[in-house]
C-alpha cells in the first residue's frame, strides 16, 4: 500500500490563505469578532502558519520591526491605541469634527471616534477588507509578544523593563540619555539589539511626535495586558451599512457615471477611447514635459533623468508648469468624489499640437483624434468594480450610449520571482490565487517592445494574489517552477480582465476585439530574503520602467 505523502510547506500555505480567506469572509457576515478570542483564533493561527515573508519574524518570540514599519504605514496613526475597531461604509463623517486621518501608503479615510474607537472607511471592496484584517491580525500577534514578555504571572505583575518603557513613553519630552536608557529597556522588550531599536525609533519618529516609536511598543503592550489581566476584549465590528453595500458597486458606479458625463459634456463620448491604469504623472509628463522642460532636457543626457527630478519631492515648481501646460492643452482633471479614492484624467488629442511633443501622430491613418482616459490605480477586487461599471452603455432619457473604446492598458507595479526591482513583467494571462479562475488574453505588448533598455524583460503567467502580504515563498516558488510558469504576482490583474471580457464577450457592450496591454515593473522580489515590500519603496529605481511603459503604451495608441 502507497504511503500518503506528507504536504509540503507550499501546500500548507496555500492551504492556509485558504482558511484566511474564509474566515474573514465569515466574520463579516456575522458583523463582529474579537481577535484575540475563539472567533479570531483562525486568523491568527493561519497568520503564524503561512509565515509570509513581509512579516518576517511574526512567528518567533522576537517582535518584527520592518513589518510593523510596512503595517503602520498602511494603518492610521493612533491605531494601537483602541481596543474597539470599527470598519464602515462612507457614511457621513467627512462632513462631522471628527479628523480625517488618512495613512501615508493606503488612501482610506479614518476617524478617531474618542480614545478607545477608531472608524476605518471601506469603499474599495473586500480587498481592502482583506489588507486590514491581515495588518490587524499582525498587530494583534505582535502586541500579544510584548505583553508575554512583561507580563510576570507568578506575582500578577509586569517587569522593570515595563515600567521603565511606561514612564518613558508617558513624558511629554525625553532628553537624549532618557531614550538610550528607554530604548535599552524596550529592546529587553521586544528582543532586539539596542541599534535595532534605535534604528526603528528613527524610521517611526515623525514632526509631530519624535517619540512615536516607544509609543508605538507601549500602546501594543499596554492593550495586550489589558485584555490579558483586566479583560477588555479587543473587538472589531463592521457595520450594517457596510455589510449591505459591499459588492453592490455603488462607488464604482457613482465614478463611472462622472466620468461619462464629463466626456459627453466635452463632446468626446463617441471618438475612440483608449483607457489607461497607470499614475497620475507618467502620461501628463510623457506627453507634455519635453514642450514645457526644454532647458532641463538640453542639460541631461538621457531624458528619464529629466523624468527623476520630476519625481523629486522638491521641483513641486517643475511639476506645476507641466501640469498647468497640460490644463491649458486638452487635459481636463477629474478628482474623486465618488469614495473610490481613484482620480482621472482625460486628454482630448484633438487639442494637442503634435509638432511640438516627442509622438507622432497620423491623420492620414486615422480618422479621428483619440481621447486617453487615464485612471489612478486601484486596490484588488476594486478594479472588477470601476471597470465593469465604466465599459456599460450610459443610460440618459431613451438611450443607451455606448463607448467606443478602442483599447485597455494596464500598467502597475507588481512582485517579481525572477529577477529584481524596476526590471519588467509582460504577461499572458492571469490566474486568480485561491481559485481555477484563470484568465489568458493576447498582449498587445511584448518583450521585443523593450529590449536594449538596459532592464530584464520576462514574459508569462502573473497570479493575482488577494493580499500582496499574504505571499510566502515556498509557495510562490511552486507557481514560478511549476507548469503555471508564474513570473509576478499583483492584485488586479485577473479582475481587470474579467470585466473587459464580461463587457466584450457577454455583454457586448464594447467591441470584441478591444486591444488590451499589461505591463508591471517589480517593486519587489519576495523570494529573495531582504528584497521584500517591508525592505522599503522603489524610489528612483521605478522612474525608468515607469516612462519606459508609459511612452510604449502610448505609441501603440498614437500608431
Amino acid at each position: 500500500m502507497n504511503k500518503i505523502k506528507s504536504r509540503t510547506r507550499a501546500q500548507e500555505a496555500s492551504g492556509a490563505i485558504e482558511r484566511m480567506y474564509i474566515a474573514m469572509r465569515h466574520l463579516f457576515n456575522r458583523g463582529f469578532y474579537k481577535p484575540m478570542g475563539i472567533s479570531g483564533e483562525t486568523l491568527r493561527e493561519s497568520l503564524l502558519e503561512l509565515r509570509p515573508e513581509i512579516y518576517g519574524t511574526v512567528a518567533d518570540s522576537k517582535t518584527e520591526l520592518n513589518g510593523l514599519v510596512y503595517i503602520l504605514d498602511r494603518l492610521p496613526i493612533g491605531i494601537e491605541q483602541c481596543t474597539f475597531i470599527n470598519l464602515t461604509s462612507e457614511e457621513g463623517y467627512k462632513n462631522s469634527g471628527f479628523k480625517n486621518i488618512v495613512p501615508p501608503k493606503r488612501r482610506r479615510n479614518c476617524y478617531r471616534i474618542d480614545e478607545h474607537q477608531m472608524n476605518v472607511e471601506i469603499t474599495r471592496g473586500r480587498s481592502d477588507i482583506y489588507d486590514i484584517l491581515t495588518h490587524l491580525t499582525f498587530l494583534f500577534i505582535e502586541s500579544e509578544k510584548i505583553a508575554d514578555k512583561v507580563y510576570i504571572e507568578e506575582k500578577g505583575t509586569t517587569n522593570r523593563d515595563w515600567r521603565k518603557l511606561e514612564e518613558a513613553a508617558l513624558k511629554k519630552k525625553l532628553s537624549q540619555s532618557e531614550r538610550e536608557v528607554a530604548l535599552s529597556h524596550t529592546a529587553s522588550i521586544i528582543g532586539r539589539t539596542f541599534e535595532e531599536c534605535l534604528a526603528a525609533h528613527k524610521v517611526f519618529s515623525i514632526k509631530e511626535d519624535p517619540e512615536r516609536f516607544l509609543k508605538i511598543i507601549y500602546w501594543m503592550g499596554k492593550i495586550a495586558l489589558e485584555e490579558l489581566i483586566e479583560g477588555h476584549k479587543r473587538s472589531i465590528t463592521f457595520s450594517p451599512v457596510l455589510r449591505e453595500r459591499l459588492g453592490h458597486h455603488i462607488h464604482g458606479e457613482i465614478w463611472a457615471n462622472t466620468i461619462k458625463k464629463e466626456l459627453i459634456k466635452n463632446d468626446l463620448i463617441h471618438r475612440p477611447i483608449h483607457l489607461i491604469s497607470a499614475n497620475m504623472h507618467s502620461v501628463m509628463n510623457s506627453l507634455f514635459a519635453s514642450s514645457v522642460l526644454k532647458k532641463e532636457f538640453a542639460n541631461q543626457k538621457d531624458p528619464y533623468d529629466v523624468y527623476e527630478l520630476l519625481s523629486q519631492p522638491e521641483n513641486t515648481h517643475l511639476r506645476a508648469k507641466v501640469k498647468d501646460f497640460a490644463l491649458k492643452n486638452g487635459m481636463i482633471e477629474i478628482e474623486d468624489r465618488s469614495g473610490t479614492n481613484i482620480d482621472v484624467q482625460i486628454f482630448d488629442t484633438g487639442k494637442i499640437d503634435f509638432e511640438k511633443i516627442n509622438f507622432t501622430f497620423d491623420k492620414n491613418k486615422n480618422k479621428e483624434y483619440p481621447v486617453l482616459f487615464v485612471m489612478d490605480y486601484a486596490f484588488g477586487e476594486q478594479a472588477y468594480e470601476t471597470i465593469d461599471e465604466f465599459l456599460k452603455p450610459y443610460k440618459t432619457e431613451g438611450e443607451n450610449i455606448f463607448l467606443n473604446m478602442d483599447s485597455i492598458s494596464i500598467m502597475g507595479k507588481a512582485g517579481i520571482l525572477e529577477g529584481g526591482k524596476g526590471d519588467l513583467m509582460i504577461p499572458n494571462a492571469h490566474i486568480f490565487e485561491g481559485t481555477a479562475d484563470n484568465y489568458p488574453f493576447h498582449n498587445e505588448l511584448c518583450a521585443e517592445d523593450f529590449k536594449d533598455q538596459g532592464l530584464e524583460v520576462f514574459e508569462g503567467t502573473m497570479i493575482s494574489v488577494l493580499g500582496t502580504s499574504l505571499q510566502n515563498k515556498d509557495m510562490l516558488k511552486f507557481f514560478h517552477e511549476s507548469t503555471w510558469n508564474v513570473i509576478g504576482l499583483e492584485m488586479e490583474g485577473a479582475h481587470y480582465q474579467k470585466a473587459i471580457q464580461a463587457a466584450s464577450k457577454i455583454r457586448k457592450s464594447i467591441t470584441t476585439d478591444v486591444k488590451v496591454r499589461y505591463a508591471y515593473y517589480a517593486s519587489d522580489n519576495p523570494l529573495e530574503t531582504g528584497s521584500t515590500l517591508a525592505s522599503g519603496g522603489l524610489g528612483i529605481t521605478g522612474v525608468k520602467p515607469t516612462y519606459l511603459i508609459t511612452r510604449r503604451i502610448l505609441e501603440q495608441i498614437f500608431k
